[in-house]
């Protein structure tokens, strides 16, 4: 009797100390992102370029027009504000821009082209709005550039916000954005033709 009661006291020991050692464990493991991390990147040319951003999902609601009002600059993500990322000088829509990260907001419309804005200020988030509506006078004020681009209507639905980057000609990028029956796309040159010229010029 003595010998079975012994028993029990180490076996509810031994399963107190696996607990106090794993409960550690259990208290750290936190619940998955609503909006996981992503990142994408690609070599253009001698340019990588990197987009590090969160994919929210649709989760059957309408998205734009309602759940991201026309008009409204977006931070074109969740969480942590979008960016991307060029590690050489490139010129987009006709003006250049300096290696450097950026943050990226998209202004839907409800009709004609849409604004892709990369803002100088790499964290921002509500870069253009105050208290929920958009600020006149923070509009546009640390834009590098504000590209004009044409949404395409998707035939399918795109459940979770997604970037990508081709490489198509080794010259010019383009990057495209996709999400509910959206997608955007607006190129990137990245001055492959000037970068050589510069480099022979280098040794004359």
């Amino acid at each position: 009797m003595k010998t079975s009661k012994l028993h029990v006291a180490a076996s509810v020991l031994f399963f107190l100390l696996v607990l106090t050692a794993t409960a550690p464990s259990y208290a750290q493991l936190q619940t998955p992102s609503a909006s996981p991390a992503a990142f994408v990147s690609q070599t253009v040319g001698f340019t990588k370029i990197s987009i590090d951003y969160s994919s929210p999902g649709v989760k059957g609601r309408k998205i734009f027009g309602e759940l991201l009002p026309y008009g409204v600059p977006w931070r074109a993500g969740a969480n942590l504000p979008t960016t991307i990322e060029f590690s050489t000088a490139v010129n987009i829509a006709g003006t250049d821009i300096a290696p450097g990260r950026y943050s990226v907001f998209i202004t839907p419309q409800q009709n004609g082209a849409w604004t892709v804005h990369l803002n100088s200020k790499g964290n921002a988030i509500y870069a253009y709005t105050t208290n929920g509506k958009v600020d006149a006078a923070a509009l546009g004020k640390d834009d590098v550039v504000a590209i004009k681009v044409n949404p395409e209507k998707t035939s399918s639905i795109q459940e979770r916000l997604n970037y990508s980057i081709s490489a198509e000609n080794n010259k010019v990028a383009k990057v495209t954005v996709a999400w509910e029956n959206v997608k955007l796309s607006f190129p990137v040159d990245t001055q492959i033709d000037q970068k050589l010229e510069e480099f022979k010029n280098s040794f004359k």
